[in-house]
């Protein structure tokens, strides 16, 4: 099966004081591998104060919830803000992350996830 991986721009808000330059949209990566768990994509969120990407998972299933009403419970929570928005709240022993989404942005990931798993494996059938 095929890896998903898709850039989006979001906005990402946590509970470390910010400066001002860091509150402009960021590249945030999400990526769906079938082979690794076929329910879980991954959101790789750039560092705020320390360099790299932080990724972190979310249930497929809970991320598509999400997008129509409040879901999700202890460490990830999504909900959709207004007609356009999405939030996804990361909760980590570091603290707490907020990630604003385009909707359609997400969308058009999760689409493009479900495609991916409904393609048959290629190669010699035993």
């Amino acid at each position: 099966m095929s890896v998903v991986e898709q850039y989006a721009r979001a906005h990402i808000v946590t509970d470390a004081d910010l400066v001002e330059q860091e509150r402009e949209a960021v590249p945030v990566v999400l990526r769906y591998d079938p082979d690794d768990d076929p329910r879980t994509v991954r959101v790789g969120i750039p560092g705020i104060h320390e360099p790299g990407t932080h990724e972190r998972s979310i249930a497929r299933a809970l991320l598509e919830q999400g997008l129509r009403a409040p879901a999700g419970s202890g460490e990830v929570r999504v909900w959709p803000c207004g007609r356009v928005q999405a939030i996804v709240e990361f909760h980590t022993a570091e603290g707490v992350s907020v990630v604003q989404f385009e909707s359609k942005a997400l969308l058009r990931f999760l689409r493009r996830t479900y495609t991916a798993a409904a393609q048959p494996v290629s190669g010699p059938v035993a």
